[in-house]
């Protein structure tokens, strides 16, 4: 299983093998996406959007209604806001 090491300036050096398959090269953008299990994943920014189709997909997760929705970004705005009212 390929790994890296974070340096002291918080970069890593993608290894080989994975920038093959990932097909990323100088310039490259990849995404770390957020799962809901706390993990992250990585994903390369050279592909299609309809690749991203079913990425977050969770089969035991009901889906949200409008008004569900609605209230979850009105309290991630309020938080957002919140947060920078702190600093």
């Amino acid at each position: 299983m390929p790994t890296a090491t974070l340096t002291s300036k918080g970069q890593i050096t993608i290894p080989k093998e994975v920038r093959d398959e990932l097909n990323l090269v100088a310039g490259s953008k990849v995404l770390f996406v957020k799962l809901p299990n706390g993990q992250y994943r990585i994903i390369a920014r050279t592909g299609r959007i309809q690749d991203l189709k079913g990425m977050l997909y969770t089969p035991e997760q009901k889906p949200l209604t409008i008004e569900e929705m609605n209230e979850a970004i009105g309290d991630a705005a309020a938080e957002s806001v919140m947060r920078s009212l702190e600093r």
